[in-house]
């Protein structure tokens, strides 16, 4: 009996901001949803950008579940302020809520009196939780992307088990040699690839 993986996960819905102020000092926290680690640095160089003027831009992610093909992945940045004051808070809000497919950045502006450590963690778990809060939770699934490649004649094969299991065509090119792109649910990925790739003629490849 095949057991039945686990392939939802809980991220946003949306970006979504929060703020956390503490002598003098304002912490101003931006969390977005992301799908690789492609998205980070874009958004990150985007806030700097914006808030050229503020002395840390400090971050965390986290991307995957374990039952993704490459597992769970997570970073964080301190971006210059004492080492595990910063990123390290930003994520563990991320763990206690067990959310994922998620980056935050909290963009701090000085006030003119030291915090401490203990401040430090503080203020950027506060700020974290304060954007998270505002936020809306949504369940998601991890999917995995087939491409199919069979010959014409074999078509209505695959087209029936396509109706039956009820991937999402990304695309399609239909010739005397065709090919699909299909994005199924992890947890039917291999189902799906071992019935298609059954019938004669069809090369199926999983990414």
């Amino acid at each position: 009996m095949r057991s039945v993986i686990s392939d939802t996960y809980l991220t946003i819905a949306a970006p979504a901001e929060g703020l956390y102020k503490d002598k003098g000092s304002r912490f101003l926290a931006f969390a977005y949803p992301i799908y690789s680690e492609s998205d980070v640095k874009p958004i990150v160089e985007a806030l700097k950008t914006k808030y050229y003027d503020a002395r840390h831009h400090c971050y965390a992610w986290r991307l995957g579940i374990e039952a993704s093909a490459g597992g769970v992945r997570f970073r964080a940045n301190d971006d210059g302020e004492p080492a595990g004051t910063a990123g390290r808070p930003i994520l563990g809000q991320l763990l206690s809520r067990e959310l994922t497919n998620l980056l935050v950045v909290v963009v701090r502006y000085f006030g003119g009196i030291k915090l401490g450590v203990p401040g430090l963690i503080a203020a950027y778990k506060e700020a974290t939780a304060d954007a998270l809060a505002s936020a809306e939770v949504v369940e998601r699934t991890e999917n995995r992307e087939i491409v199919v490649d069979f010959p014409y004649l074999v078509m209505n094969q695959v087209m029936k088990i396509v109706k039956d299991m009820e991937p999402r065509v990304l695309g399609q090119d239909f010739d005397l040699s065709c090919r699909m792109r299909l994005s199924v649910r992890l947890r039917d990925a291999a189902a799906l690839a071992e019935r298609i790739g059954d019938i004669e003629g069809v090369n199926v490849s999983l990414s």
